[in-house]
């Protein structure tokens, strides 16, 4: 007799936030993600920004706003992310 077993697979999605920096193109908005790195010889800190094309479905997000992208399926040759929400300024 065979036996099958089933093999549950838990993927954890990578959540970013940064700011939108354009908004020009019809339902993808640019994300500008800003994150600190330590370097592993000196300690030191250091800033590594990087550009993200999101997908915003409603063209509701503009320039300047604060969100949260989220890891997606591919939806064109640059667009790996979606916007799921607004995140506060913190002043």
């Amino acid at each position: 007799m065979k036996t099958t077993q089933t093999k549950t697979v838990i993927t954890t999605r990578k959540k970013l936030s940064g700011k939108v920096v354009s908004d020009k193109m019809d339902k993808t908005v640019v994300v500008n993600v800003n994150r600190y790195l330590v370097h592993k010889k000196y300690g030191k800190y250091f800033k590594i920004d990087k550009r993200y094309k999101a997908h915003d479905e409603d063209n509701t997000y503009k320039v300047g706003d604060s969100v949260i992208i989220e890891e997606c399926r591919p939806l064109s040759r640059d667009k790996n992310f979606t916007v799921i929400g607004y995140k506060e300024n913190s002043k």
